[in-house]
């Protein structure tokens, strides 16, 4: 005896699109289905490509904020030495001024000429 299967087309609609019903994306990505499709094993090396590039993204970020953070640091210091040395400048000025020179050439027994000084040139006659 041989027996028949029922291969009608007249099923009814229910159970037809209860066999062709597709599965969740999401419940594939939770449970890792979807890494053994041929797309993904097919695309491995541009997705890895990407997460390189990704990588070097994010540690570029960091990299910059380092350097500002230098760049910052360094001009504090030179802020600093400009300050310093407008302070040793005018320190020098004051102690160079006409009227401290003379207080302590006096205290030498030095004093001030009062005359302007004269140049005295000598033609040569030499020719």
């Amino acid at each position: 005896m041989i027996e028949e299967k029922n291969t009608s087309s007249f099923e009814p609609k229910s159970s037809r699109k209860a066999k062709v019903k597709k599965p969740n994306p999401v419940a594939q990505i939770l449970n890792g289905e979807f890494l053994t499709r041929s797309f993904v094993l097919n695309n491995l090396p541009y997705i890895f490509f990407s997460l390189f590039l990704l990588i070097l993204f994010v540690a570029k970020g960091y990299y910059v904020k380092q350097i500002k953070d230098e760049i910052r640091a360094t001009q504090i210091q030179i802020d600093q030495n400009s300050a310093d040395f407008l302070e040793v400048k005018t320190a020098f000025e004051i102690e160079t001024r006409r009227q401290k020179l003379v207080e302590k050439l006096n205290e030498r027994g030095l004093k001030e000429s009062l005359n302007a000084t004269k140049v005295i040139r000598i033609e040569s006659t030499d020719q």
